[in-house]
Protein backbone atom coordinates (compact mmCIF):
# COMPACT_ATOMS: atom_id res chain seq x y z
CA UNK A 1 0.00 0.00 0.00
CA UNK A 2 1.60 3.53 -1.01
CA UNK A 3 1.89 5.84 1.27
CA UNK A 4 0.71 9.45 0.95
CA UNK A 5 2.16 11.15 3.40
CA UNK A 6 5.65 13.18 2.42
CA UNK A 7 8.84 11.82 3.62
CA UNK A 8 9.49 14.53 5.94
CA UNK A 9 5.59 13.82 7.98
CA UNK A 10 6.44 9.49 7.55
CA UNK A 11 10.31 10.37 9.53
CA UNK A 12 8.18 12.68 12.35
CA UNK A 13 6.12 9.75 13.01
CA UNK A 14 8.60 6.89 13.04
CA UNK A 15 10.71 9.34 15.47
CA UNK A 16 7.99 10.64 17.68
CA UNK A 17 4.94 7.98 17.80
CA UNK A 18 6.04 6.23 21.02
CA UNK A 19 6.87 2.45 20.81
CA UNK A 20 8.24 -0.20 22.87
CA UNK A 21 8.60 0.28 26.67
CA UNK A 22 7.88 4.03 26.47
CA UNK A 23 4.54 3.16 25.14
CA UNK A 24 4.31 0.62 27.75
CA UNK A 25 4.99 3.02 30.42
CA UNK A 26 2.84 5.67 29.38
CA UNK A 27 -0.45 3.09 28.96
CA UNK A 28 0.37 2.47 32.74
CA UNK A 29 0.88 6.21 33.65
CA UNK A 30 -2.38 7.04 31.78
CA UNK A 31 -4.31 3.75 33.61
CA UNK A 32 -4.11 5.73 37.00
CA UNK A 33 -6.83 8.51 35.27
CA UNK A 34 -9.14 5.46 34.19
CA UNK A 35 -10.79 4.43 37.98
CA UNK A 36 -13.68 7.09 39.47
CA UNK A 37 -11.80 6.13 42.89
CA UNK A 38 -8.30 6.85 41.93
CA UNK A 39 -9.34 10.01 39.91
CA UNK A 40 -10.97 11.49 43.00
CA UNK A 41 -8.32 9.99 45.17
CA UNK A 42 -5.68 12.06 43.27
CA UNK A 43 -7.79 15.45 43.18
CA UNK A 44 -7.59 15.16 47.36
CA UNK A 45 -4.18 14.17 47.60
CA UNK A 46 -3.93 17.15 45.57
CA UNK A 47 -5.04 19.31 48.12
CA UNK A 48 -3.25 17.11 51.21
CA UNK A 49 -1.40 14.29 51.90
CA UNK A 50 -3.66 11.74 53.65
CA UNK A 51 -4.23 8.70 55.87
CA UNK A 52 -6.65 5.97 54.64
CA UNK A 53 -8.94 6.47 57.29
CA UNK A 54 -9.06 10.38 56.27
CA UNK A 55 -9.48 9.35 52.92
CA UNK A 56 -11.94 7.03 53.04
CA UNK A 57 -13.89 9.22 55.47
CA UNK A 58 -14.03 12.22 53.04
CA UNK A 59 -14.87 10.21 50.46
CA UNK A 60 -17.57 8.16 51.32
CA UNK A 61 -15.41 5.08 50.62
CA UNK A 62 -14.52 1.53 52.20
CA UNK A 63 -10.78 1.98 53.65
CA UNK A 64 -10.36 -1.86 51.83
CA UNK A 65 -10.77 -0.01 48.85
CA UNK A 66 -9.06 3.38 49.19
CA UNK A 67 -6.17 1.01 50.49
CA UNK A 68 -5.98 -1.38 47.14
CA UNK A 69 -6.53 1.67 44.91
CA UNK A 70 -3.40 3.25 46.77
CA UNK A 71 -1.37 0.23 46.73
CA UNK A 72 -1.78 0.19 43.04
CA UNK A 73 -1.19 4.07 43.03
CA UNK A 74 2.27 3.45 44.91
CA UNK A 75 3.25 0.61 42.83
CA UNK A 76 2.39 2.72 39.77
CA UNK A 77 4.95 5.12 41.56
CA UNK A 78 2.02 7.61 41.66
CA UNK A 79 2.11 8.60 45.27
CA UNK A 80 4.64 8.37 48.29
CA UNK A 81 4.08 7.59 51.62
CA UNK A 82 5.45 8.74 54.71
CA UNK A 83 5.32 6.92 58.27
CA UNK A 84 4.00 8.77 61.47
CA UNK A 85 4.20 6.05 64.49
CA UNK A 86 1.32 3.50 63.45
CA UNK A 87 -0.33 5.70 60.77
CA UNK A 88 0.74 5.90 56.75
CA UNK A 89 0.18 9.24 55.47
CA UNK A 90 -0.08 9.60 51.25
CA UNK A 91 0.82 12.18 49.19
CA UNK A 92 0.95 12.70 45.19
CA UNK A 93 4.98 12.23 44.14
CA UNK A 94 5.05 15.29 42.32
CA UNK A 95 2.00 18.02 41.06
CA UNK A 96 2.13 16.13 37.51
CA UNK A 97 -0.66 13.84 38.16
CA UNK A 98 -2.74 17.11 39.33
CA UNK A 99 -2.16 18.79 36.16
CA UNK A 100 -3.33 16.15 33.62
CA UNK A 101 -5.97 16.27 35.54
CA UNK A 102 -7.02 19.47 35.13
CA UNK A 103 -5.90 19.71 31.58
CA UNK A 104 -8.25 16.93 30.98
CA UNK A 105 -11.51 18.93 32.77
CA UNK A 106 -9.78 22.25 31.00
CA UNK A 107 -10.02 19.72 27.37
CA UNK A 108 -13.45 18.89 28.70
CA UNK A 109 -14.60 22.29 28.76
CA UNK A 110 -15.05 22.78 32.51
Amino acid sequence: MDILVDKKTQGLIEDFVPQGEILDELVCFFSIFSDYTRLRMISALAISEMCVSDLSTLLGLNQTTVSHQLRLLKNLNAVTTKRQGKVVFYSLRNDTLNEVLLKGVEFLGY
